[in-house]
């Protein structure tokens, strides 16, 4: 049985596109630009056409295009200047819109197609900074208002993984390791979402440093055990929902007690769960970083 999920609220078009429930009511008003089905109680539904249209609509009309001009085109020309558009332009909304349909449809196929399109033009890294970790963040506040369901999340995150990992396998195989200083990523107990620090661990091999990947949901009493193997040890770990709001002040003194207990040991830390510590307070050798971007500068 087919259960992809073929029709759309008109709250989940303004959620998927951007575009303002009121907004999208008026153009369909003046111009006729979707034509919703109704149900028995009056309201409106959307099918995965009109969500593809009304993407290629918005895409145009944040590129300048007024909706007058869109609505006096044909259909079928649409698609067409969304493309003529999308190669001149230097913001990747297409190619986000692009993956969105990609994942609502658990189509691999238009994945890797418009990964590949992308992949001509930019460097892997490029690819995702620039598009997956804005998509990943849509798509993170698309799976709170039950726009996606998880299913659609672990699909989309399942495929940027082994993006990842392939473009990590390749620089593993090219660039010389300096072992004088060692990178150990690990997440907490009961922390599975990894991206970010697989996106790290790709960002320490391509500079030539070391690093012991150990992954998901790894206790602290088990990170002991690489002490007795290294000098110098920069433990990298992602808190996105692990530790929660009322342990993570403990987690971080249990961390700098059994671990750092040297100088060349260090803690660097990063994830949205930062938000919840008192950065001052944080025992030393502990570094706390916002973004991606800043902990890599540090490396």
């Amino acid at each position: 049985m087919n259960n992809i999920k073929s029709t759309f609220s008109i709250k989940d078009l303004e959620n998927l596109t951007g575009i303002k429930a009121h907004t999208i009511r008026i153009w369909e008003k003046r111009y006729d630009l979707l034509q919703p089905e109704r149900t028995d109680t009056n309201i409106r539904c959307y099918s995965l056409g009109n969500l593809q249209k009304l993407l290629n609509i918005s895409y145009l009309n944040n590129n300048g295009y007024k909706i007058s001009k869109i609505a006096s085109l044909d259909s079928m020309d649409i698609p067409n200047l969304v493309k003529e558009v999308a190669q001149n332009d230097q913001t990747n909304n297409h190619a986000i819109d692009t993956f969105k349909l990609a994942m609502l449809n658990f189509d691999q196929k238009l994945f890797y197609d418009t990964y590949e399109g992308l992949e001509k033009e930019k460097t892997f890294i490029d690819i995702f900074y620039q598009d997956f970790m804005p998509l990943l963040s849509q798509i993170g506040v698309l799976w709170q208002t039950d726009t996606i369901t998880p299913a659609h999340e672990h699909f989309l995150t399942s495929l940027i993984r082994q993006k990842i990992l392939i473009n990590t396998e390749k620089i593993q195989s090219k660039n010389q390791v300096d072992t004088n200083k060692v990178f150990v990523l690990y997440l907490p107990d009961n922390e599975v979402h990894e991206l970010g620090l697989m996106i790290i661990n790709h960002e320490i091999i391509a500079k030539g440093h070391q690093s012991i990947f150990l992954g998901q949901s790894v206790p602290l009493h088990s990170l002991k055990d690489i002490l007795g193997y290294y000098d110098d040890i920069t433990f990298v770990s992602y808190f996105t929902v692990k530790p929660e709001k009322e342990d993570l002040k403990k987690y971080l003194n249990d961390f700098s007690d059994h671990l750092l207990t040297k100088t060349s040991v260090r803690l660097w830390i990063i994830g949205r769960m930062l938000n919840d510590i008192d950065r001052n307070q944080l025992p030393n050798q502990i570094s706390p970083f916002d973004t991606i971007e800043s902990l890599v500068k540090n490396l």
